[in-house]
């Protein structure tokens, strides 16, 4: 019976998620989701790809925490419109939902947007379960984390269409093995794209930068 029930949320959700995909798209908005484990990054990564091209695009963020504002207003600091998802009075739930991204949203000036992105609840399990209605999964992957995480996670990595590997800056220092982590995103998703970079430095934006204005432009043909 709790089966039957998870998978009429998780239809109800997949249904929401489709609806307000086709949605943004009429309005030529890009969504990226993007997940990754507390401590991968994430936050710095969004201010430096906004950073990068401001007055080009205009962005907005969508920050899920279980609680606390402190990313929200971290991002918000750069002049762009943030809304704060905390889970915590759904009973602390490990990932953002469709109807949560669809609401916030609405909140914000979609005639004066081009990119939405979704800062997911941070882990590697939950997020990976629910369609959020954005056109692009991105999951991002730090080097002290180690190359196993694909292989210990896959669904997180199968649903994604873009891993972003942070921090390679401490790969000597690490002993990080870019040979491994390339064979196990292959062994789980070949099909994955692959940005290798330094959100704190901006070492090897460019890549990630030039796929953003593509995947806009995607959206938008």
């Amino acid at each position: 019976m709790e089966i039957k029930i998870l998978q009429k949320v998780l239809q109800a959700n997949d249904a929401l998620a489709e609806q307000t995909r086709q949605y943004f798209k009429s309005k030529g908005i890009l969504v990226i989701n993007l997940m990754g484990s507390p401590g991968a990054g994430k936050t710095t990564f969004i201010s430096r790809t906004i950073e990068a091209l401001k007055g080009e695009i205009n962005f907005a963020v969508i920050e899920g925490d279980i609680t606390s504002t402190i990313d929200a207003e971290r991002l918000s600091r750069l002049g762009i419109p943030v809304v704060q998802i905390n889970t915590e009075p759904f009973d602390g739930a490990c990932h953002l939902e469709a109807t949560w991204i669809k609401d916030a949203a609405l909140s914000f000036d979609l005639q004066n947007l081009d990119v939405i992105i979704i800062e997911n609840v941070g882990n590697l399990v939950c997020p990976a379960e629910f369609d959020t209605g954005a056109h692009k999964n991105v999951v991002i992957l730090s080097t002290p984390e180690g190359e196993d995480k694909p292989l210990k996670y896959p669904l997180m990595f199968r649903v994604s269409h873009a891993v972003v590997i942070n921090k390679i800056d401490l790969r000597e220092i690490l002993d990080y093995n870019l040979e491994v982590i390339n064979q196990n995103l292959t062994t789980v998703n070949d099909a994955l794209e692959r940005f290798i970079l330094t959100s704190k430095t901006g070492e090897g934006f460019s890549h990630w930068i030039d796929w953003v204005r593509n995947q806009l432009k995607i959206i938008r043909d």
